[in-house]
């Protein structure tokens, strides 16, 4: 059964929402940082630390793409941006805008450990709340 993790745009974090295209933006930053400590350290860390493709099918186009890997211990991520209505404390609603992170049946640990370190990146850069995949709940964002 495939497993799910969410990073939640709250009021409070940097961005309020945020496009399929912002998103792979970040991913290619992460793989640009991550490139640059393998080059201070002369190893190839960048491939270790994001061993992905990012693809996108025409269905998924401007709602989600996956990350895929040819490597023998990573299968493939989800990645989609979607949004939601939620009820405040004091009963007013509002939409959210959140990021859904799936790891399908077919997905390895490997894959399941670059996920929480994906999640935890994105939570950080946007301020945000994130939903892991075992439930538990991790607050980036400034708090009252």
């Amino acid at each position: 059964m495939a497993e799910n993790a969410f990073i939640k745009l709250v009021p409070s974090s940097a961005k309020q929402s945020i496009t399929v295209e912002e998103l792979k933006e970040l991913f290619y930053y992460y793989k640009n940082i991550t490139g640059k400590t393998g080059d201070q350290v002369n190893w190839s860390y960048g491939n270790s630390a994001f061993p992905y493709e990012i693809k996108e099918t025409d269905e998924g186009k401007g709602t989600w793409f996956y990350l895929h890997s040819n490597h023998e211990r990573y299968y493939a991520i989800l990645i989609g941006v979607d949004r939601e209505t939620v009820r405040d404390e004091d009963g007013t609603e509002r939409e959210q805008t959140y990021i859904q992170v799936t790891l399908p049946e077919q997905s390895t640990f490997g894959d399941k450990g670059k996920a929480n370190e994906f999640c935890k990146f994105l939570a950080k850069k946007l301020q945000a709340e994130l939903h892991l995949f075992n439930e538990r709940v991790m607050y980036f964002y400034p708090r009252k």
